[in-house]
């Protein structure tokens, strides 16, 4: 099984994203899964990850190789991303296994649900921040002095995280875990 997970932002976000679904598919009985995180092309940011015909030129440009596409973009605190994503899954539907998910709020709080905090943070409070990356993420990584680490320290957090999948799933109930749903099902429905 191969599965190209198509972020915003490449390069910070595959740090994060490989890991985590590498983890998430063994965790839903397919330890073979072969993750990529699309680099090329680049998609240099939200507004162009949303275009239909980017996700076009990725899904053409892959299809023979992939057998699920995921785009998987931060929320941002826009409440008509999760509508788009739909009708992105709609347009794309066709094509192999698709499915779209946008982060609560940014990538990098699934990140922070398989961390151990420090503990004078609130769970809910660091949820329902808008800015999680500027305001927990960043902060985290300087106090832990991982600046200097692959993707700003995303890297070695991200692998630490990614051994807590349950937590984060748990902690990411409407984002990460109706998407590893919506996989699960999809994987043992083809």
């Amino acid at each position: 099984m191969r599965v190209l997970v198509i972020p915003e932002d490449d390069r910070k976000d595959q740090y994060i994203l490989n890991p985590i679904f590498s983890q998430l598919l063994r965790s839903i009985g397919k330890p073979r899964a072969r993750i990529r995180v699309c680099q090329d092309p680049r998609l240099g940011g939200i507004a162009e990850a949303m275009k239909s015909d980017r996700i076009s030129e990725i899904v053409e440009r892959y299809k023979g190789m992939m057998d699920i596409f995921i785009p998987c973009v931060d929320c941002d605190g826009e409440k008509g991303r999760r509508q788009r994503l739909d009708q992105i899954e709609t347009e794309f539907g066709d094509v192999r296994i698709f499915l779209a998910e946008n982060a609560w709020e940014e990538l990098e709080t699934w990140v922070l649900a398989g961390l151990n905090l420090p503990t004078d943070w609130n769970w809910k409070t660091v949820r329902a921040e808008v800015q999680v990356k500027e305001q927990y993420f960043e902060p985290l990584v300087a106090l832990l002095n991982l600046s200097d680490k692959p993707g700003g320290g995303r890297e070695p957090l991200a692998e630490e995280a990614s051994r807590r999948i349950d937590a984060i799933r748990q902690k990411c109930p409407e984002d990460f875990d109706a998407l590893a749903q919506r996989l699960e099902a999809a994987i043992q429905n083809t």
